[in-house]
């Protein structure tokens, strides 16, 4: 039985994106609540979500946000207000950097070369704090493509490649190290961080423990980061800054998609107007197998189909899905926990069309916040 959610979204035109302004909302005021516990500021990860429609909603809840680059920075500058920017990238272009320093109030480097390079100049803007990004080369990442400390990593500055007679300017440090993870990793993490580099936290005034923080996930221990954050900020008066992407929309959004066809090879096939690689690529990159509405595991319920897209690409297959009933063509599949990193990373393979963007309201209404046609795929090329 379908809930009054779950009509009202299905009546939307596919393939779709919606924003759940009310899960997004509970997700905030649990990272608000946060920041009132410790003092702490907690900055959107942009490279999660940049739903700019909402950041006005966002804004009223957390402290900022930080960009990987100068259009999430400008992006910010421009949707956010009054609201702190951070950015790190591993390297910086000039061009760039000028801009950086006008939209910005702190701007981390990757190493020493880039702060040298940039030095003179960033010095200048005394309305700027200045950062260094660190590698304590401790991880719990098991996937090698999220895990910055793997070896030969180029994210961040090793203890044997840190030059304490280089701080001078810098006012900060900031280590990314988590994905998805619970606070209990972090607990281990900042040991190994303040047992590498604590002897430099008299020479600075912040420190970033980056993203990677599961903080409104259910099963989440908020009291453990509250500790955490607390216990540095008191031993060593540091003022502290987290940046979590998934946790702002984590379960906040979904992708509605429509069944165009059914065929069979050893399988029942289920043609959708949703492709994972161009609407949902973590599905083939992480790789994780995204929850629909009203399914379960191959083979649990009478009904199994193997989903997948309308593009070339043999391996654009979202998953083996089972159903209580036969699907149709013309049903409709809600696929959840679509907000993050799904809307930011799409593409437009094959010429797909990205999907819209729909905002449900806390009052049941959905409203359109962006359309993507013909132009938008023309125009990329």
């Amino acid at each position: 039985m379908l809930n009054d959610i779950e009509k009202n979204i299905l009546s939307l035109p596919t393939p779709c994106y919606v924003i759940d302004e009310k899960a997004l909302c509970d997700n905030l005021k649990i990272l608000s609540s946060v920041e009132k516990q410790t003092g702490c500021h907690v900055l959107l990860a942009q490279k999660a979500f940049s739903a700019y429609h909402v950041y006005p909603t966002i804004a009223e809840y957390i402290s900022g946000t930080t960009a990987s680059g100068i259009f999430e920075a400008q992006l910010a500058y421009e949707e956010m207000g009054a609201k702190q920017i951070h950015v790190f990238s591993p390297a910086y272009k000039d061009e760039d950097f000028d801009r950086l320093l006008e939209i910005c109030d702190h701007i981390v480097f990757n190493s020493f070369s880039q702060w040298k390079h940039f030095r003179d100049k960033a010095l200048k803007h005394t309305d700027v704090e200045f950062g260094l990004r660190i590698n304590p080369e401790y991880s719990e990442i098991e996937t090698h493509i999220y895990d910055p400390c793997f070896a030969g990593s180029r994210l961040g500055i090793t203890l044997e490649n840190f030059q304490e007679n280089e701080l001078d300017g810098i006012s900060g440090l900031h280590f990314h190290t988590m994905c998805e993870q619970g606070a209990d990793t972090l607990e281990r993490t900042l040991k190994v961080v303040e047992e590498k580099f604590s002897k430099f936290f008299s020479r600075i005034k912040w420190i970033n423990f980056g993203g990677g923080h599961h903080i409104t996930r259910p099963d989440y221990d908020i009291q453990k980061l509250v500790d955490c954050i607390n216990y540095i900020k008191d031993k060593y008066d540091l003022e502290v800054y987290i940046e979590p992407g998934e946790a702002v929309a984590l379960n906040a959004g979904y992708l509605i998609s429509s069944v165009l066809d059914i065929t069979r090879n050893g399988i029942d096939i289920a043609i959708t107007d949703t492709s994972a690689a161009c609407h949902m690529p973590d599905v083939l990159e992480m790789p994780y197998r995204p929850f629909i509405i009203g399914s379960d595991k191959a083979g649990v319920l009478p009904f199994t189909y193997r989903l997948g897209a309308p593009t070339c690409l043999a391996g654009d297959v979202i998953g083996d899905y089972s159903f209580d009933k036969p699907l149709s063509i013309g049903d409709k599949l809600i696929f959840t926990d679509m907000a993050i990193y799904s809307m930011v990373k799409n593409n437009t393979f094959n010429g797909m069309p990205l999907p819209d963007i729909y905002l449900l309201k806390a009052d049941g209404k959905t409203e359109l916040l962006k359309h993507f046609g013909y132009e938008d795929f023309k125009r990329r090329l």
